[in-house]
């Protein structure tokens, strides 16, 4: 079994192998938007079920599987002395991860399946391979790292700048996509937990404060659809 047991198979009792019967019916490749390169990839793994609430890596393990998403959500995230979360970030259909554990260091980060999802799950030597057959993966797994990168000096900056506002102002800011009525709107719409997570604050703050861009006529909350009806502002 191609999964390392630190890694995986010893802490995901809820998984299940696709058999070849059950692939060769209906292809999960076909209709997930990835690059060539990853589906090419992908192919290569072999695919496992999760269940939500799976962990398939955990933070401080060795590790050098990567998993590409085929269907469903995963999470990375930490949790601190306190027993509170920080998300670092959800990935969904077409997207990779378990990139940071390539080097041979302890993996930085916990990931859960926080829905039924499908995985195709690639050890290292697979994926050295493909990299020889594939040069341009090189490329893909470079612009992934750079792309964490920017995105951890982004929340590093937001952390030492902002207040919680500033972030929960940030963060909704960059879910919600314009509407013609000159609205945004985010939909679906992370849950105040999600979102304290992200933010590394508490559930009750965000509450607290959506609750005030409510009364102020700033927001419109719904169950996981939130409308910024006007500019938030800039303090609060």
């Amino acid at each position: 079994m191609p999964i390392r047991p630190s890694s995986t198979s010893s802490r995901v009792p809820h998984t299940a192998p696709v058999h070849d019967g059950e692939r060769a019916s209906s292809d999960p490749l076909l209709s997930v938007p990835m690059s060539d390169s990853l589906r090419a990839l992908a192919r290569r793994g072999e695919l496992r079920r999760l269940r939500k609430g799976v962990q398939v890596i955990v933070e401080g393990d060795t590790g050098d599987t990567l998993f590409v998403v085929l269907s469903g959500r995963l999470r990375a995230y930490s949790v601190g002395t306190d027993e509170r979360e920080v998300t670092f970030g959800s990935y969904g259909a077409g997207e990779f991860l378990g990139e940071m554990g390539l080097d041979g260091g302890l993996r930085s980060a916990n990931v859960e399946a926080v829905e039924a999802s499908l995985c195709a799950v690639i050890t290292r030597p697979t994926l050295e391979l493909h990299l020889k057959e594939d040069p341009r993966f090189a490329f893909e797994l470079l612009a992934k790292v750079i792309r964490l990168a920017r995105v951890a000096t982004r929340s590093l900056k937001q952390i030492a700048l902002n207040d919680v506002y500033g972030r929960l102002k940030a963060h909704l800011e960059s879910l919600a996509q314009p509407e013609n009525d000159g609205t945004r709107v985010a939909d679906p719409a992370p849950s105040h937990l999600e979102i304290s997570q992200a933010l590394g604050c508490s559930r009750e703050m965000v509450s607290r404060v959506m609750k005030d861009l409510e009364r102020g006529g700033y927001v419109e909350c719904g169950r996981r659809r939130v409308v910024l009806r006007r500019p938030l502002p800039a303090k609060w």
